[in-house]
């Protein structure tokens, strides 16, 4: 599949998840909902890779990085965005995202070794600047909303799980490790930690029947975790932590419109100046560089 297929998929995908993450935060507890999502995701994985007959077994050393992968990526981190859509709109947690290619950039760095182009560093602040912009407003209400406060640093955290959880998943890359198979034991990983817990923190276990509620439980399952994940670690494969991490720059685009929409999310013109920062630092890092020429 091309490249820009896959980021298409990621965006369009994720862009609308955090609206459907809302459906669940309303009726389950934070640790139950990802529980439920990425264990009905993972059962999915395992059955199709035993229809395929896909092996599913690791060396140790690899199941360590599908280990961190699973708790970090698809634990820890959804677990903070999950408590964060309880106190913030969804599209404002969306666009904490778009730090995520710097965040990239600088821990594959240090955990890959990867070398860091001026050019995505650039981007990255880019992204940074419009995030700022766009949560401008927040910031002026700080003193007066502790809540806007938490919901805020549970998405920073959550951007740095979901970062280390990408950089997990490209060492196993780099063993040759890819698949729907690596991908079915992380989110076991983290549906096992998250439902546990729940268990130890005794979080009511509630149930809806309701069109909405089941419908957005089986969205977010099917395409909010297996193909926009399986999209997404294709990126991380072929571009590496820092520019894969750009979907969460172009993600808010699609994520503050549905909350405009449908949560009232006020559009002003500093989240314009932002999102416009934000996109100019996406096409500054993934513009494609020009050949060097040849020294006469």
């Amino acid at each position: 599949m091309p490249t820009s297929a896959l980021y298409a998929a990621c965006i369009l995908i994720w862009g609308t998840t955090w609206f459907a993450i809302t459906a669940q935060v309303d009726v389950l507890a934070p640790a139950v909902g990802v529980g439920l999502r990425f264990g009905l995701a993972a059962a999915v994985l395992f059955a199709a890779c035993r229809v395929r007959r896909v092996p599913l077994r690791f060396p140790g050393r690899v199941h360590a990085l599908i280990l961190a992968q699973g708790l970090a990526g698809f634990y820890a981190s959804y677990v903070c965005v999950y408590e964060a859509e309880r106190v913030v709109a969804s599209g404002v947690v969306a666009v904490g995202y778009a730090a995520s290619p710097l965040a990239g950039l600088i821990l594959a760095r240090v955990f890959l070794g990867t070398p860091m182009p001026s050019r995505v560093a650039l981007g990255g602040l880019a992204g940074v600047a419009g995030v700022l912009l766009i949560f401008w407003h927040e910031f002026t209400r700080l003193a007066a909303s502790d809540q806007t406060l938490r919901g805020i640093a549970l998405t920073l955290v959550s951007v740095l799980l979901a970062t280390l959880s990408t950089v997990a998943a490209a060492g196993y890359q780099r063993r040759g490790v890819t698949g729907w198979a690596p991908l079915a034991w992380a989110m076991a990983y983290g549906s096992g930690a998250a439902l546990l817990h729940a268990a130890l923190t005794r979080a009511p276990w509630d149930w809806s029947w309701k069109p909405g509620f089941v419908g957005a439980l089986v969205y977010l399952a099917l395409f909010g975790s297996i193909l926009a994940f399986g999209a997404y670690y294709a990126l991380v494969q072929r571009l590496g932590p820092a520019k894969a991490g750009y979907v969460g720059v172009l993600t808010p685009l699609v994520a503050l419109v549905i909350s405009g929409l449908l949560e009232n999310f006020v559009w002003t013109g500093l989240t314009v100046a932002g999102i416009g920062l934000a996109v100019l630092g996406n096409v500054i890092a993934l513009w494609p560089a020009r050949p060097a020429r040849a020294l006469a």
